[in-house]
């Protein structure tokens, strides 16, 4: 291992502690039933229109981070989502969440800068759907810094970050844990032993990806994969919601 490959890990290492353990924000939870969330990032137009169409098919929703300055264009993750995009995900019945406006790397961003990208967000939002409020944030790119991640607490119900696993008995609102589909595309196996081991334990998992197309980008996953998982969630007996809907059932759940 060379001085530079220790040195990323040992800064990767540090900026989770950062997101982990600074200013948290705890939720406890119990339920008798598990729950599954299902987001995507970015928003390109195939997770509506391929990945949606799947959630749809199975009478389920999901929650879709959207970055408004991303409207229109062609990303990594591919197209991003259109105007009537947006609308469609809302008259659906899926969340759709914040994901900054100008995509801001969490941790590289500074926090007033970060801040002002979540108002021209929602300034964004309120342009193609009056009325319509952002409830819950997803981390674009990084786990927040520190003072990103406290700041958060008082434009949104909860936010999510990565973690590669469920959030159990109790959650940090400030960055709620999930696991990223695409880590796992080609081990499906996987994926059912963790939405098992999320049963056993009544808790609450969320899955994240982006695009879901015939031939996926890195950081997105194809539509057979995606249909495997998700009729195995349903099989499984979890209940699958939106973030901003789990988060209201487990706190209407009686608590111990």
């Amino acid at each position: 291992m060379t001085p530079g490959d220790l040195w990323t890990r040992v800064r990767s290492r540090y900026v989770r502690d950062v997101a982990r353990f600074a200013w948290r924000r705890p939720f406890k939870f119990q339920t008798t039933v598990p729950i599954i969330s299902f987001t995507f990032d970015d928003f390109p137009r195939s997770a509506l229109h391929t990945g949606g169409a799947i959630l749809k098919r199975f009478g389920v929703t999901g929650t879709f981070y959207a970055s408004f300055g991303l409207m229109g264009k062609q990303a990594p993750t591919g197209e991003m989502f259109l105007a009537e995009d947006a609308r469609a995900v809302l008259d659906e019945g899926h969340e759709l969440g914040c994901h900054t406006f100008a995509h801001c790397d969490a941790w590289e961003t500074a926090t007033r800068l970060f801040e002002n990208s979540i108002r021209e967000n929602q300034l964004a939002l309120a342009k193609i759907a009056a009325g319509a409020s952002f409830k819950t944030l997803s981390y674009p790119i990084n786990p927040p810094r520190a003072l990103t991640k406290r700041r958060i607490a008082k434009y949104f119900i909860c936010a999510r970050g990565g973690g590669q696993t469920f959030n159990d008995g109790g959650a940090d609102l400030n960055y709620l844990r999930a696991f990223f589909l695409e880590k796992s595309r080609n081990n499906p196996g996987a994926v059912k032993d963790l939405i098992d081991r999320n049963r056993r334990a009544r808790g609450w998992l969320i899955f994240a990806t982006h695009d879901v197309c015939k031939n996926p980008t890195p950081w997105g996953c194809t539509p057979e994969f995606f249909e495997e998982i998700v009729s195995y969630a349903i099989s499984s007996g979890t209940r699958v919601l939106p973030v901003i809907r789990a988060w209201e059932i487990l706190c209407s759940e009686p608590r111990s």
